[in-house]
């Protein structure tokens, strides 16, 4: 038992609501799983099905037999230990049956010698449990393309190096990455727009690792976070004695991306000088350090991104037109959180499993009502936010599950008019921020101590007389 990684993700994926159903094509590849354990043939199946690819299981030798012969799959997944037939001998079958079968050995208890007697039986390869999805992908990728199936290689090449960082299944999400697929493989520089906390630096790392600089480096340059006086020697490195404070010569984010990506993260907070340098390194594909005299030559592909209208600043002279054409060459727009409510699911369960295994909260259930409630909020802090809020209730809500009124208690935002957490940011004057928050304290303490006043009141060290009071202010009322 166990898929690790494995069965998560096909949860995640699955969990996403309605995923349209594949046209079912000649080329539509064709995958044969064999296990006697049910967890791993669905979770196997979820995940491949997701890809678009035809899957037929089986939980033993003689099934898997028939099933071959009926299916013709492209490539196989099998077990080595099942009871009768084992993997091997089926392997040996399978290969007598087409000896150009792809068969690839799974197994809980692998060792030396049992995969070099499969790969010598004619296995393509031979992955141990825990099965890991990023592996899997690879594997069937190399599998494919041993079978001349290259529009399902292109569409793995892009996702084998994104599948781990971007969760999301609307609409919305799939027209971003198509766009990725489709820009990936060239040379053209992209600017990503969106929103804060959607995801902008993801999609710069996806387009990276689905590129053809993939090996090379990747470096990210938040122009906001750097002082403007310093932002030249960031980008385009220093001499040494060249300012106070440079010691030695150093190397600038476009020299460290040789032969790879520059992500210049919030470009719309780039001074106007700053601006006029990256445009001649972009268009003559040199820089020049601080203090230095010396062109040296750079071959760097550059990604941008802002959570700004350059319009508008291009409009009030903040921006360089120039620029802005040079850097806009493909744009790809990550739209927010409350545009695409039907990924809130997916990235709820991929938090949960993201903080148990991280331990900052402890492995807790999310129950219908509260997963209703976080798709219905708005998330101005969209993704990021959805993640914080995630883990707060992780860490806050009592039980083994997170309920709808955890939700309502704890969330920053509001998916109705009597929910807290929305009154807790949304104000202005800091007193009313702060008896919102006593607001939100006191009712997630009643909460948590089932509405027992003297419990709470001796918890949080308030006179009991005082607590109904403030219960009475705020208007405090016991969940039905």
């Amino acid at each position: 038992m166990g898929c690790g990684r494995l069965t998560y993700f096909a949860t995640a994926w699955s969990s996403c609501g309605t995923v349209e159903s594949p046209d079912h094509g000649e080329d539509m590849p064709r995958i044969l799983i064999v296990d006697d354990e049910e967890s791993i043939r669905s979770a196997l199946r979820q995940v491949f099905e997701y890809e678009d690819h035809e899957v037929e299981t089986a939980e033993d030798g003689p099934e898997a037999l028939k099933l071959f012969e009926s299916f013709h799959p492209h490539l196989t997944f099998l077990d080595v230990k099942m009871s009768g037939l084992d993997g091997l001998e089926v392997l040996s079958r399978i290969r007598t049956l087409d000896s150009n079968a792809c068969v690839v050995m799974i197994s809980g208890h692998g060792t030396i010698d049992t995969a070099v007697e499969a790969t010598q039986k004619g296995a393509f390869d031979f992955i141990e449990k825990p099965l890991d999805t990023g592996r899997l992908l690879v594997t069937l990728r190399n599998a494919l393309e041993l079978r001349g199936l290259t529009e399902s290689v292109q569409l793995l090449r892009s996702e084998v190096g994104t599948r781990h960082e971007i969760v999301g299944t609307s609409q919305a999400m799939r027209d971003v990455m198509e766009r990725v697929g489709k820009v990936a493989p060239t040379d053209a520089r992209v600017l990503i727009t969106g929103e804060n906390g959607t995801g902008k630096e993801l999609v710069a790392r996806a387009l990276h690792h689905s590129s053809s600089r993939r090996d090379g480096p990747f470096i990210e340059v938040n122009c906001a976070a750097i002082p403007s006086g310093l932002i030249e020697s960031e980008l385009f490195g220093h001499m040494k004695g060249s300012f106070t404070g440079a010691v030695a010569d150093h190397a600038g984010k476009f020299e460290q991306a040789q032969d790879g990506t520059l992500f210049l993260d919030e470009i719309g907070d780039m001074s106007l000088d700053a601006q006029a340098k990256v445009l001649r390194a972009l268009e003559e594909g040199v820089v020049t350090r601080v203090g230095g005299s010396k062109a040296i030559t750079v071959d760097v592909r550059v990604f941008a991104a802002t959570n700004k209208d350059l319009s508008k600043e291009i409009t009030e002279d903040r921006f360089r037109e120039d620029l802005f054409y040079r850097l806009n060459v493909v744009p790809i727009v990550v739209p927010p959180l409350r545009e695409r409510r039907e990924d809130v699911r997916p990235l709820v369960t991929y938090f949960v499993s993201q903080a148990v295994r991280s331990n900052h909260g402890p492995p807790k259930t999310i129950e219908d009502g509260a997963m209703e409630r976080l798709e219905a909020l708005d998330w101005p802090g969209n993704v990021r936010e959805l993640r914080n809020t995630v883990e707060r209730l992780l860490i806050l809500s009592p039980g083994e599950a997170v309920r709808a009124e955890d939700v309502d208690a704890l969330a920053a935002g509001t998916a109705s008019g009597d929910a807290l957490g929305a009154a807790l940011l949304d104000v202005e004057a800091f007193s009313e921020f702060k008896e919102n928050a006593e607001m939100a304290y006191i009712a997630h303490k009643l909460h948590i101590n089932d509405w027992n006043v003297s419990e709470t009141a001796r918890q949080i060290d308030m006179p009991r007389s005082n607590l109904y009071k403030k219960i009475e202010k705020y208007g405090l009322n016991r969940e039905e």
